[in-house]
């Protein structure tokens, strides 16, 4: 028998609850970004995510073309090559920034690697090197400890891909110099742009080194050896989705409303928590990443015995009770459980029994 359906839920996109197309501002849908509503437009969003994220004057907010993966690109196409690499990798999107670093900008970096569900020896990081690593593993479960391992006098600079941590766990931005995230990922936001959040080392890097590589229009954040400081006052590289960025204000603001960063920090915990208590219940579900003091609390990725996991992910979704839960494509079979803060925690407790009818169906 099917339990009673409570649980509606999709993946890391998720909307907040009650969600409302009417907050988003009608005004600004059509006009141009150039024009000064747009622009203040632009510069409310990067307002309310430095708020949100409570990030220090230090640090500068950009919108960039392409969603996460181009806000990394740009930095590392623009800041890599004044000092050795060191590249950590233990989960698919890890993997990319390597392939990056050797196939396409021949950096020949230093490497270090752990299996899906572990983490590299961080104490192994030489910092004089420029370190590229991901805060959070979206496709692994397996997040860093803390910010304690980032040498607070690197001669390096950190280059975190923080998609699927932001906005869920407390951030050290003294440790960070060059960070990125996409709307889509804890806000729920839609996706096709990514945020740059630059630390003054790291605008250093941009105005005292010139890479030895051509540069798409796109990846530029200097003119004349100089910061293009209007990028990080909404002055946008390229055309941006004002849907998209009013979309964003409204789940902003919907964040202020539930506590800001402690509020999100508070609800993402609450959730994994009782995903927790889902995964100790049953003999025949796990979590991947071994370790809890490294396991994500947002993207949290579950090993199933004795049924296909790809099965349970397609039966819930037939019956409207949770969608793009199967684990990413290359990373080992089972099921990944979004925990972040637009999931109310009764629906992260209502999947238990979905979870039970959707395995004995698969066996």
């Amino acid at each position: 028998m099917r339990p009673a359906r409570p649980y509606f839920s999709s993946g890391p996109c998720a909307k907040p609850p009650g969600w409302n197309p009417e907050w988003i501002d009608q005004r600004i849908l059509g006009r141009s970004h150039r024009s000064g509503l747009g622009k203040e437009r632009l510069q409310l969003c990067i307002d309310l995510m430095r708020d949100a994220l409570q990030l220090p004057d230090t640090h500068r907010i950009g919108i960039v073309p392409a969603s996460d993966t181009g806000a990394f690109e740009m930095a590392m196409w623009s800041m890599l090559g004044a000092r050795p690499v060191t590249a950590l990798a233990w989960e698919s999107f890890g993997e990319g920034w390597v392939t990056d670093a050797v196939k396409q900008l021949r950096l020949d970096p230093n490497v270090l690697r752990a299996d899906y569900g572990q983490l590299p020896d961080l104490g192994k990081v030489d910092w004089s090197h420029d370190v590229l690593f991901t805060w959070n593993g979206t496709t692994s479960g397996v997040r860093v400890p803390d910010g304690n391992w980032i040498a607070s006098d690197r001669e390096g600079l950190s280059f975190a891909d923080a998609t699927s941590a932001v906005l869920a766990y407390d951030l050290p931005w003294d440790r960070i110099d060059v960070a990125t995230f996409s709307w889509q990922k804890v806000l729920g936001g839609e996706g096709a742009h990514g945020i740059l959040i630059l630390g003054p080392r790291a605008v250093e890097r941009l105005e005292t080194f010139t890479p030895d590589r051509p540069l798409p229009k796109i990846f530029r954040l200097t003119k004349s050896g100089r910061l293009n400081e209007g990028v990080f006052k909404g002055e946008t590289i390229n055309t941006p989705s004002m849907l998209a960025v009013e979309d964003s204000i409204a789940v902003l603001e919907w964040a202020k409303r539930v506590g800001g960063l402690e509020g999100l920090m508070a609800r993402t915990e609450a959730n994994a928590s009782a995903l927790d208590r889902i995964v100790e219940e049953r003999e025949w579900l796990h979590h991947l990443a071994q370790d809890p003091a490294t396991r994500s609390k947002t993207s949290v990725c579950l090993t199933v015995d004795g049924a296909d996991p790809k099965k349970m992910a397609k039966l819930l979704e037939a019956e409207d009770v949770a969608y793009d839960i199967a684990s990413y494509r290359d990373a080992p079979a089972g099921l990944r459980i979004w925990c972040g803060a637009t999931v109310d925690t009764a629906d992260i407790e209502a999947l238990g029994p979905w979870l039970d009818w959707a395995w004995e169906q698969s066996r």
